[in-house]
């Protein structure tokens, strides 16, 4: 670990050969389908990579550790996703239930897209990163520090700002804010 600490490739190669089927396991236990737990392995070791300081020899051994990078990260996902799925649901039930054709119903969700896409577009570049990957991506407030490395409360400002100016833009139109 200290070699991976201190950016040593080979160090790191041989710490991946040896506990990546583990971690590729737990990754491919918790979601259940293989490209989500490559995904998941590989976001794991990047932070293997670049978290190798934060090892503590004390606390076990280093299977032991990527492990749990790989079981809290899979977590993240897992929360992520289900709140995706909740909140695709509250804008199901939402929606108008008595649209007289499908015809109607898809002018209807293209205006949205649209106006949503117009709003997003006004935002300043930094804000609308942090929401294109909360939103459309997936990510957790932690994951978008880390990606981007931003403290977590700047990424929680940006976004609160994000979504506020989404709001007034919605407002100073007269029209209702998507949930």
């Amino acid at each position: 670990m200290p070699l991976v600490e201190a950016g040593d490739a080979e160090a790191f190669a041989a710490l991946y050969d040896r506990h990546s089927r583990a971690a590729f396991s737990l990754a491919y236990r918790m979601m259940g389908e293989r490209q989500a737990a490559e995904d998941l392995t590989q976001e794991a070791f990047i932070k293997v990579w670049r978290g190798a300081a934060s090892y503590r020899v004390g606390r076990g051994s280093v299977r032991t550790w990527i492990l749990s990078i790989v079981h809290n990260r899979g977590i993240d996902q897992l929360r992520s996703r289900a709140s995706r799925r909740r909140t695709q649901d509250k804008v199901e039930a939402s929606a108008p239930t008595s649209e007289p054709s499908e015809a109607f119903a898809e002018t209807w969700r293209n205006s949205q897209r649209e106006q949503v896409r117009e709003a997003l577009n006004t935002l300043p570049q930094e804000q609308l990163e942090i929401l294109e990957l909360a939103y459309f991506s997936g990510y957790t407030h932690v994951e978008i520090a880390e990606r981007l490395d931003l403290p977590l409360g700047t990424v929680k400002g940006r976004m609160r700002l994000g979504l506020q100016k989404i709001r007034d833009f919605f407002q100073a139109r007269g029209a209702a804010v998507p949930r």
